[in-house]
């Protein structure tokens, strides 16, 4: 494991914690920019916001298969993410990693 990696973990681990330690990795790493917890945190901010974006538009479909299938594909996207990050793994998030590196560039 890379010293990138080692000194990024605990800001990427911490990153996916709900959308509150997603903010404090984030300013956890304002100084460092370690290049692995910045990975990871444009993650967890694009899961975050993607979330809440079709929750509020599944929201008024007043359905529970609808709304239980947004948190069941949002857990399981959840926990892909923290395992990268727990295996110190570059690993992006299925279908929107890559769009999240790429919109969210300002982290």
């Amino acid at each position: 494991m890379s010293d990138t990696v080692k000194q990024g973990k605990n800001t990427a681990i911490v990153s996916y914690i709900t959308i509150i330690g997603t903010l404090i990795a984030f300013s956890m790493n304002m100084e460092a920019k370690n290049e692995f917890a910045v990975f990871h945190i444009r993650q967890a901010f694009g899961l975050w916001i993607s979330f809440f974006a079709l929750g509020f538009l599944i929201g008024h479909a007043n359905s529970i298969y609808a709304t239980m299938g947004l948190y069941i594909f949002f857990i399981i996207l959840l926990l892909y993410g923290f395992t990268g990050a727990l295996s110190g793994k570059k690993q992006m998030v299925p279908l929107l990693g890559k769009l999240f590196q790429k919109w969210l560039g300002f982290i």
